[in-house]
């Protein structure tokens, strides 16, 4: 049975100005592989609502889990929420668990718990909260969509909280060959090994060092003997490999 699916959608104009460098994707992406789920994709968009809908809608048709970044705080630009519950057709308004929650928080800290902040208790109905401890500002998870901030910590605490609950599968495994020899030099016999292990991924990654050129050659699978077997042709087929 093959694993489960994920995608994610990475909210913010921020990204897409070049101002902030997305971190979260490549750490989704590793928790991901840990716990035997794919992600197969990655989609940017802006702050503008039809774009989140549109995208989110085609993600969550065709993935088991799709999990977003970015847009949940307090200001006038933070619209996922919303977008969120537009793309389900349902209503948002704030909700009183998260309203509690928050609450707790800014009397601890002696913070005004004014009506910015109360913009972040606003939750879609149906969805139920992911758990926040180091801000309190809840994420959301309805359908099977994940909801979580886009600050780099947040978003990682937020992670931690809801893969627990997700069915993984195998854990993806991997070993990496270099071999140095141009990409030209070596596709046809590389083609030919990955026909022999469809279930295999024979991914190669061309690199340049000191006016030479080869390419890290990774496979990856959840059989560790298909990987080792496919391993040992490969080496077999470039016995100057890292010479």
């Amino acid at each position: 049975m093959a694993n489960p699916t994920a995608a994610m959608l990475v909210i913010g104009d921020e990204i897409l100005s070049g101002r902030t460098h997305d971190t979260n994707s490549n750490f989704l992406a590793r928790e991901l592989t840990k716990h035997g789920i794919g992600l197969r994709e990655i989609r940017v968009v802006s702050d503008h609502q039809p774009a989140i809908v549109a995208g989110l809608n085609a993600l969550r048709e065709a993935y088991d889990n799709v999990f977003t970044s970015g847009g949940i705080g307090p200001t006038h630009d933070d619209i996922t929420a919303d977008a969120i519950a537009a793309a389900f057709g349902v209503h948002i308004d704030i909700r009183q668990d998260a309203y509690d929650i928050l609450a707790e928080h800014y009397a601890a800290s002696g913070a005004v718990f004014n009506e910015a902040r109360q913009r972040m208790a606003r939750i879609p109905d149906g969805a139920t909260l992911i758990d926040n401890p180091i801000t309190a500002a809840p994420g959301f998870t309805i359908g099977n969509v994940h909801v979580m901030a886009g600050v780099p910590n947040v978003f990682q605490a937020m992670v931690a909280s809801v893969i627990p609950t997700l069915t993984g599968g195998d854990p993806v495994l991997s070993q990496t060959l270099r071999i140095n020899r141009g990409e030209g030099e070596i596709a046809g016999p590389l083609g030919e090994l990955a026909k022999d292990y469809p279930e295999l991924s024979i991914g190669s990654y061309p690199f340049a060092h000191e006016g030479s050129y080869g390419a890290n050659i990774v496979i990856r699978g959840i059989d560790a003997g298909q990987i080792d077997r496919a391993m040992a042709r490969l080496a077999a087929l470039f016995p100057e490999v890292g010479g």
